[in-house]
C-alpha cells in the first residue's frame, strides 16, 4: 500500500475517534473489514440527523428524475454561468491573450496541503462530483449503484468515518463540504443503503455486491531493486518501474481477460491504481478476484529471499508478451538509470541467479579486478565469457532461461495483490488530494503514458494559484481577465483555468465511454429477459 493510514477501530453512532484512540488494522489504509473496521458514523448526533434528513429529500429527488437523453445527461450544465460543481469567476472586464508563464505558488512551500480552507476550496471549485457520480453511477438516472455505494472519510482530526452512503451527488458533494475531509474512499455497492445496516433483522442481509476490480502499485515494493529512491521518495528514474507495470497489467487486462474501461489513476505520491469498470469485473466475487491477482502475481518472496521468478517453461503467453514489453525497459531503465549490480554485494546476488558454477567463478574473478564496473558491462559479460568456454559444463538453454527469470525479477510488476482480492476493500477515490504532497490523484492517460509526469502533477495549492491569476489587475488598476471565456463567450469552469483541466477532460471521455457501453448492457439484459418471458 502507499501510505499508512489514520488508525481505524470500531465507533458508535455519533461518536468521533482520534486516529491514536484507534486499533491498527491490518493490511493498510485501503483494508475496508466488516469486522476488524467496525461502524463510525457521523462527528456528533446532531449531524447524523441532519444527514438523515438529506437522504430524505435525495429520494423524493430520485423518485421525481425525469427520463433524459444520456448526452443531455452527461453534458447538462457544463456550459451554465451558474454551475455550483464548477463555479466561475467574475465576468471578464479587460480581455488579453493569455500568458504562459507559471503560476507561482503564493502560499509557499511550507503550505498545510489539507488545510481546511485549502480544502474547502479545492472541493467547492474543482472537484468533479458530476463526472464521479456518472462513474460510479452507471446510468443517467440515480440508482442504488450509486445510493447504495459506501463512502469512508477521513477528517481532518484523523478520526474515520465508514459506511456513508448518498442517494445523489449533490448530496455527497453538500456533506464533503460540510465535513471537509481530507481525504476520502470508495468502497463496494451493497445489498442496502450502508447507512442503515443495523436496522436489518440479520446482519447476513447486509453483504457487499459489487466493486470494481482494482490493482495497487506501490513504489516501495520496489525497494530492494530501485537505487536511486526508498521508501516514500521517488524520481523520473524510478517511476519507470510504475509505467513498466501499468503496461504489463494493462495488456494482460485487456487481451486476456477481455476488459474495455481500466481507469489508471495517480496515488498522489509514489503509485498507481488501476479501476476496471467492466460490469463482469465489478460483479465478481472474491473467489475470481482472487484468480485473476494470482494470474497477474509472478515475484515471490521477500527482500531477503534468494531467486523470486521461478517459472516453468515454454513461457505461458502472458510471460512471453510480458517479456516482449519490458525487454527495452530492462536495458535502459534498469542497467543504465538504476544500475542494480554496480555494489559488489548486489553483483553477488545476480551469480546466485545464474545456473553455472564456474560461469559465476569466472565472473566473479573479472568483476573483482574492475570493482566500479557497470551494470550494463557485468549483464554483457555473462554472455561473453560463456562464449569464451569459461564452463565446459555449460548449459546454454538453462543459462537463457536464467537471464529471462532475471529480467522479469527486475522489471516485473509488484503488485499489492491483498487490495485486489476481497469486495470489501475500499481505495482511495481519483481527484482526492494527497496530505503529504498536496498533488492531486489524476487520471493517467495510458495513450500517452511514457510523457506522464507525476513530479508535474498539479499541487491543489497551485491550481487554487491558478485561478487567481486568471483575474489580475491590469497596470491602470483596472481589473482584465486572461483568456476568460470561451470561443462562445461563454464563462469557462474554474477547472478549465488550471492544469487539472485535461485530467478531467480524460475521466469525463473514460466515463462517457462506460456510460455508453452501459447503455447496451441494460438494453440487451432487457431483450433477453422479454424473450424468456414469452416461453412457455
Amino acid at each position: 500500500m502507499e501510505e499508512s493510514s489514520p488508525e481505524r477501530g470500531p465507533t458508535e453512532a455519533g461518536e468521533e475517534i482520534a486516529a491514536s484512540e484507534l486499533p491498527k488494522v491490518a493490511n493498510g489504509d485501503n483494508q475496508g473489514d466488516g469486522d476488524d473496521l467496525s461502524d463510525t458514523t457521523m462527528a456528533a448526533a446532531s449531524q447524523t440527523s441532519n444527514i438523515k434528513s438529506e437522504q430524505t429529500q435525495g429520494g423524493e429527488a430520485e423518485k421525481k428524475a425525469a427520463d433524459v437523453k444520456l448526452e443531455d445527461f452527461l453534458f447538462e450544465g457544463m456550459e451554465d454561468d451558474e454551475d455550483e460543481e464548477y463555479p466561475s469567476s467574475s465576468p471578464p472586464v479587460k480581455q488579453v491573450a493569455k500568458v504562459e508563464s507559471p503560476v507561482q505558488d503564493s502560499r509557499g512551500p511550507s503550505a498545510a496541503y489539507s488545510d481546511p480552507e485549502i480544502m474547502k476550496a479545492f472541493y467547492q471549485r474543482l472537484f468533479p462530483f458530476r463526472h464521479l457520480f456518472q462513474w460510479l453511477n452507471h446510468s443517467p438516472q440515480p440508482t442504488t449503484d450509486f445510493g447504495h455505494r459506501e463512502f469512508a472519510f477521513t477528517l481532518q482530526n484523523d478520526a474515520y468515518l465508514r459506511y456513508q452512503a448518498f442517494p445523489t451527488a449533490d448530496l455527497l458533494r453538500k456533506e464533503i463540504l460540510r465535513l471537509n475531509p481530507s481525504r476520502f474512499e470508495i468502497g463496494p455497492v451493497y445489498t442496502t443503503n450502508p447507512r442503515d445496516r443495523k436496522t436489518l433483522r440479520k446482519s447476513a442481509n447486509f453483504r457487499p455486491l459489487a466493486k470494481e476490480l482494482v490493482f495497487d502499485i506501490d513504489l516501495t515494493d520496489y525497494d530492494e531493486i530501485r537505487t536511486c529512491c526508498d521508501k516514500a521518495n521517488i524520481c523520473h528514474k524510478c517511476w519507470s518501474f510504475v509505467t513498466m507495470a501499468i503496461k504489463v497489467v494493462d495488456a494482460a487486462l485487456r487481451e486476456d481477460f477481455g476488459f474495455k474501461h481500466v481507469l489508471w489513476v495517480y496515488s498522489g505520491r509514489r503509485g498507481a491504481h488501476a479501476w476496471i469498470c467492466d460490469r463482469r469485473a465489478r460483479e465478481m466475487d472474491d473467489s475470481k478476484r482472487r484468480a485473476i491477482a494470482g494470474y497477474l502475481e509472478l515475484i515471490k518472496g521477500g527482500a531477503q529471499s534468494g531467486k523470486k521468478v521461478n517459472l516453468k517453461r515454454p513461457l505461458h503467453p502472458h510471460v512471453s508478451r510480458s517479456l516482449d514489453i519490458l525487454k527495452d525497459h530492462f536495458q535502459h531503465d534498469i542497467l543504465k538509470d538504476q544500475d542494480p549490480w554496480l555494489d559488489p554485494s548486489k553483483a553477488d546476488h545476480l551469480l546466485h541467479l545464474l545456473p553455472d558454477k564456474a560461469l559465476n567463478d569466472s565472473l566473479r574473478k573479472k568483476w573483482d579486478s574492475a570493482p566500479n564496473r557497470s551494470s550494463a558491462a557485468k549483464w554483457a559479460d555473462i554472455d561473453a565469457l560463456a562464449k569464451t568456454g569459461a564452463s565446459r559444463s555449460l548449459d546454454a538453454k538453462a543459462l537463457l532461461e536464467a537471464k529471462q527469470d532475471i529480467v522479469l525479477e527486475y522489471t516485473y510488476p509488484r503488485l499489492d495483490v491483498e487490495v485486489s482480492k476481497k469486495l470489501i476493500h475500499l481505495l482511495k477515490s481519483p481527484f482526492v488530494v494527497h496530505p503529504g504532497t498536496g498533488r492531486v490523484c489524476v487520471p493517467i492517460d495510458t495513450r500517452a503514458l511514457e510523457a506522464f509526469d507525476p513530479l508535474g502533477v498539479p499541487t491543489v495549492t497551485t491550481l487554487l494559484d491558478e485561478i487567481d491569476a486568471w483575474e489580475q489587475p491590469d497596470e491602470d488598476g483596472d481589473q482584465m481577465q486572461v483568456d476568460g471565456s470561451g470561443p462562445t463567450g461563454t464563462r469557462l469552469q474554474d477547472y478549465e483555468k488550471t492544469s487539472l483541466k485535461p485530467y478531467v477532460e480524460y475521466f469525463r471521455t473514460f466515463v462517457a465511454g462506460l456510460l455508453k457501453d452501459e447503455k447496451v448492457v441494460k438494453r440487451e439484459r432487457e431483450d433477453g429477459a422479454a424473450a424468456d418471458g414469452m416461453e412457455f
